[in-house]
């Protein structure tokens, strides 16, 4: 391997180590290639394996790899066909700002024997910054008696570029009055001057607007521009005038604030006021946060305002201005360039970049660990460095180019003798006198992935109301690895399987770094009150472990379905009005029919009440006439019942039609409602089991117009109607009345026609029944549900046997279940 030392004791210490590598087949060598900024990633930059005599089968077993990064990731090379390429964007200017050359310096180590070399590529300049003004605007004072050809300096736009593609030009907007011209100052900057070519008429024009636009050399151009705002002003003629345009200034770095610069004198052949100069600074190039510069508006006289620093910036431009009092104030210009000088007032930096940390016990002698570079800002000899490591550490700097120095493995690790070293790389500088600095790393012992993350809770119970916002969060998991940095770091994820015909994932999510679960769609208690489902929790070592955890989610109910009226007959609509006849001997407290509804909720949100409402009557005339003799009302409906009773004995000034309004409710929060409507037809005893038959027998037969017909027998007389229907058929009025009588007896309990038996709970208020059976679906595995249960209850005195009666229909996946819970009767079914 060949080395390019400096000399010195530098060169005894390595020596040794030379005549150790000498046998080494192949040594270090130096490449330089050249690549644009601002490329893209993957851009070509050159075969470095090929141009450093590599075969590339032997790129791999040997490691080769770029070691040094100097200039951050910004190359890359492949270790498959050794090609050097771009990794990232570089910005040549954050790189090396305005200096004329800019490279990065690579490192690229091969292994088995170990051989380093030193790439230099070059990042050339491109056209990747528009010029630019300091300011939006600039206003230029100008006396209307100022001379033609008289010159007004404008403020020049900067290009962070550098060559052709900082050369700028200056063009300016079409106008009749000036022209523009570049003028070159001593340190042969170009800044751009308005010519006036036209007089000027303050009371023809008092002001001018103008565009200074530039473009840059490069190809293609960069263009920026400026408006210029031309101020006429008045008779003031003649403008102050420095001795010299240009001043020139030489300061060592870091001297004292408050040191003056340069005295400037201005002076104007006007007289009084006009003469009177103020002196003031227009702009500072460049910019600087550490120090600038003021001046006294009297004397001139520019002093140092913080400190002047080499390394930020060699030189300052500084723009004065001189005005004078007059009305209007003219103004004369200079500029004054300030040169600063170095000393040796940066301490070096080391920068040391890891490369095997934590290393493994079993590391074998000559292991790259770290690459170590050291840097001056300073120049000449005060920024040349030499680099020395702490002794009694089983490490050693091996020098690898210019200010780069691999730290590698010099003896045998023992991890159970020592979990980690302390390395302190010390470095000097030439200077006078000579500057120190020191960086430490932690090389530490590592071990093997042999823990698995543990969860906080062997089981999580968590509890949501359904219908909840999409994306809320149920519950927080989380389990700790007792091992180490990789080995430590946790990551969630759900165990998937399906959920009924659905997978897992599109009921909730987990996040994977954090362990927050969150509902992803709003959940229905009415389809699935449990959710059961696990988390598995992985770290990031290889091989991973990992552990699971089980979640149970309890879905709670909301009210959010209101009641459904049960229709009356086989099966018509709930909407539609069944008529009841009823006979007018019917005593007080007869049973004339039954409202039944259900609700999809459960508890308190289906515990239904039934109350009547006003609703118009067949005759309005009689009911108002009622209304208005104080008479009671002849029905009334049953609070938790549904059942439709008389109030009173019936008599003949009781309307033969009755429409009632029945209003079911549950309990919930708000309260949902529901409403049922019940025609009741009042006609004489023989005269109800006529009618009924009739009804019967119509909707038997199918007749649209049975309820026409039923609505008509009321005013036939009751003979008329036995005659006609013994002229019919006896027989057939035989069987109907007969079937009509059976039907009728149940049908003053409300139980009349084929439908599903009702459980009904007697208590001191009434009877109530049990809400409309429901499925409800429970989630703990794979498959189908097993059971189905229904839950009510509402708040009753403790109920009767008979909601506890053993010779009710029980369906194959019902049963009918009565607990009491604080003297509240709860029915299931």
């Amino acid at each position: 391997m060949l080395f390019s030392l400096p000399g010195g004791s530098g060169a005894r210490r390595l020596l040794p180590w030379l005549l150790l590598l000498a046998a080494w087949r192949a040594g270090s060598a130096q490449l330089r290639y050249s690549v644009p900024e601002e490329a893209q990633h993957g851009t070509f930059v050159g075969r470095l394996a090929q141009d450093l005599g590599l075969p590339l089968a032997e790129l791999v077993p040997r490691l080769f790899r770029v070691a040094s990064r100097a200039g951050g990731d910004l190359l890359e090379v492949n270790v498959q066909n050794g090609i050097l390429f771009v990794n990232a964007r570089m910005d040549r200017e954050a790189l090396c700002g305005r200096s004329a050359e800019c490279s990065v310096h690579l490192e690229v180590v091969v292994e088995r024997p170990l051989q380093v070399f030193h790439v230099e590529v070059e990042v050339r300049d491109v056209n990747d910054n528009p010029p630019v003004f300091r300011q939006r605007e600039q206003k230029v004072l100008i006396s209307e008696s100022a001379p033609l050809d008289s010159r007004f300096p404008l403020e020049g736009a900067s290009d962070a570029d550098i060559g052709v593609n900082a050369l700028l030009t200056y063009t300016l907007s079409l106008n009749e009055h000036f022209v523009l011209k570049m003028v070159t100052e001593k340190n042969k900057s170009m800044l751009p001057e308005l010519v006036l070519r036209k007089s000027l008429d303050r009371e023809e024009i008092a002001e001018l607007t103008l565009l200074l636009m530039v473009v840059d050399g490069g190809r293609p151009g960069l263009t920026g521009s400026v408006q210029i705002q031309v101020a006429v002003l008045d008779v003031n003629d003649n403008a102050p005038a420095f001795e010299e345009p240009a001043y020139r200034v030489v300061l060592s770095e870091n001297v004292q604030n408050d040191t003056s610069v340069v005295h400037l004198n201005a002076s104007d052949p006007d007289e009084g006021p006009n003469r009177e100069i103020a002196y003031g600074i227009r702009t500072i190039l460049p910019e600087s946060k550490k120090c600038t510069f003021v001046i006294n508006p009297d004397t001139g006289e520019i002093r140092i305002y913080g400190n002047l620093d080499y390394e930020e910036n060699d030189e300052y431009e500084i723009q004065v201005q001189a005005t004078d009092k007059g009305v209007p104030s003219m103004a004369g210009h200079c500029s004054v360039l300030v040169k600063v000088l170095d000393l040796n007032d940066n301490v070096p930096e080391i920068t040391v970049t890891s490369l095997l940390v934590p290393i493994r016990e079993d590391a074998p002698v000559g292991t790259v660990v770290a690459l170590v570079s050291v840097s001056d800002r300073d120049s000449g000899a005060n920024g040349q460095v030499s680099c020395a490591l702490t002794p009694d550490v089983p490490f050693r700097l091996l020098s690898t180019f210019r200010n780069y120095y691999s730290l590698v493995l010099e003896s045998g690790l023992d991890r159970e003798l020592v979990s980690g070293y302390g390395v302190v790389v010390t470095a000097r500088d030439a200077g006078s006198p000579a500057l120190r600095a020191s960086a430490s790393v932690w090389v530490e012992v590592a071990d093997v992935n042999d823990n698995a993350p543990a969860f906080a809770q062997a089981e999580y119970t968590v509890f949501v109301r359904e219908n909840n916002a999409p994306g809320c969060h149920l519950v927080t998991v989380s389990a700790r690895d007792a091992d180490a940095r990789e080995n430590a770091r946790v990551s969630y994820s759900l165990v998937e399987r399906r959920v009924g015909e659905r997978l897992l994932s599109s009921y909730v999510s987990v996040h994977a770094e954090s362990g927050r679960v969150h509902a992803l769609q709003p959940l229905d208690r009415e389809e699935l009150e449990l959710l059961r489902f696990e988390v598995s929790a992985r770290d990031a070592g290889v091989p991973a472990l990992g552990s699971n955890v089980t979640l149970q989610v309890f879905v709670l109910d909301e009210n959010d379905h209101a009641p459904w009226v049960l229709p009356r007959g086989a099966g018509g609509p709930a909407s539609e009005a069944v008529p009841v006849w009823v006979s007018r001997s019917a005593g007080a407290g007869h049973v004339v029919a039954k409202v039944r509804a259900v609700d999809a909720d459960a508890g308190y949100n289906a515990w239904l009440s039934y109350e009547l409402q006003a609703a118009p009557n067949a005759n309005a005339a009689g009911a108002a006439s009622a209304a208005a003799g104080g008479a009671r009302l002849p029905f009334r409906v049953g609070l938790y019942t549904g059942e439709i009773s008389t109030t009173r004995s019936l008599d003949e000034a009781d309307l033969a039609r009755q429409r009632l309004l029945v209003l079911v409710k549950d309990h919930g929060e708000p309260a949902l409602t529901a409403t049922a409507t019940v025609l009741l037809s009042l006609v004489d005893g023989g005269q109800a089991a006529a009618a009924a038959a009739a009804a019967s027998s119509s909707r038997a037969a199918g007749v649209a117009a049975a309820a026409g017909g039923a609505a008509a027998l009321l005013d036939v007389n009751a003979s008329l109607i036995v005659a006609i229907c013994a002229v019919s058929s006896l027989l057939v009025l035989t069987l109907v009345v007969w079937t009509a009588l059976r039907c009728w007896v149940p049908a003053a309990e409300g139980a009349c026609g084929p439908g599903q038996p009702a459980l009904v709970c007697a208590s001191a208020v009434g009877s109530w029944s049990c809400s409309q059976r429901r499925r409800q679906r429970v989630s703990g595995g794979e498959g189908a549900p097993k059971a189905d249960l229904m839950a009510f209850s509402p708040g009753l005195p403790p109920p009767q046997e008979d909601c506890l009666n053993p010779s009710s229909e029980v369906s194959d996946n019902h049963v009918r279940i009565f607990v009491s819970l604080k003297n509240l009767p709860l029915c299931w079914n």
